[in-house]
């Protein structure tokens, strides 16, 4: 479980080597029967690898199966065929008692947050750590306290989700993620509900978390500005189907589609702002 306590100073960069991998998705196939007859094709033959550490996008229009293909990372949809591996265990290869025990590993956020309405946020955020155990009341109560500090909460523990605003109910929903100190933070379209500033805000605060807590990160979302913004790797996913995959950093290979391009001239973009900020401080 990774300790939230003493909040450190962001590590210093990582060296040029890339780091092991976290999560591989190996051949995965996802097909849902359609009501009026005939299969729909949701996630089409993805192999993919995450690195641990990385802030990892999957783009695409709506419709193209990233949802889907996120939800396979912590087996919430269970591939038809392929195989999902985390942090050396195989997910699809688990008993029932062992997922629920890898799921732990993985925490998740959702677009619309799914608080629970009639519980304070103290005990939204306590909610995984009494449904797994292992913990008494002491203990739940600092973890919790660490991880609402982290989202710069502190001081909403007793109120409940109607009192918050969009971008606290989300922070409430990553706090409740990081309860259980897992390694991977799975992101579905966290920011599609909130307004620019909020969204500006959230995206900070899960650079802080990927850079105190060395958590990393897999993030959905159909906006250019919020993958540009914070990941470092992406993955463009076009009808169920992974079409390209890149470090943004790389601004100088051809990008095969509109959105791989489009996002690479994105984050080309941020890049120069940020050099002319250093610039003009110099």
């Amino acid at each position: 479980m990774r300790n939230l306590t003493s909040f450190p100073a962001p590590p210093t960069p990582p060296p040029a080597t890339p780091r092991p991998t976290l999560i591989r998705i190996a051949g995965a196939n996802k097909t849902f029967a359609l009501p009026k007859g005939g299969d729909f094709h949701a996630v089409r033959d993805v192999t993919l690898e995450v690195r641990e550490g990385d802030i990892f996008g999957l783009i695409g229009k709506s419709g193209a199966g990233k949802s889907t293909l996120l939800r396979l990372f912590n087996l919430l949809e269970r591939p038809d065929s392929g195989t999902v591996t985390v942090d050396g265990r195989e997910l699809t290869a688990l008993r029932k008692n062992e997922l629920r025990d890898a799921r732990r590993n993985i925490g998740m956020i959702f677009q619309q947050f799914n608080l629970l309405q009639n519980a304070t946020v103290f005990d939204n955020v306590a909610f995984p750590l009494r449904i797994h155990g292992g913990m008494n009341a002491e203990q739940v109560a600092a973890r919790v306290a660490d991880c609402l500090a982290l989202v710069e909460l502190g001081d909403k523990a007793d109120s409940y989700p109607a009192q918050l605003s969009g971008g606290q109910k989300q922070r409430v929903a990553i706090a409740r993620a990081l309860a259980s100190g897992p390694a991977v933070l799975l992101c579905d379209e966290p920011t599609s509900a909130l307004d620019a500033e909020t969204t500006r805000a959230l995206l900070g605060t899960l650079q802080d978390i990927n850079q105190r807590l060395d958590v990393t990160i897999v993030i959905v979302s159909h906006e250019l500005s919020v993958l540009g913004e914070i990941c470092n790797r992406v993955a463009v996913i076009e009808d169920g189907a992974v079409a390209e995959q890149f470090d943004l950093a790389d601004t100088s290979a051809v990008r095969k589609t509109v959105l791989g391009r489009e996002l690479a001239q994105h984050s080309a973009d941020i890049i120069e702002a940020q050099a002319r900020k250093e610039r003009a401080h110099a």
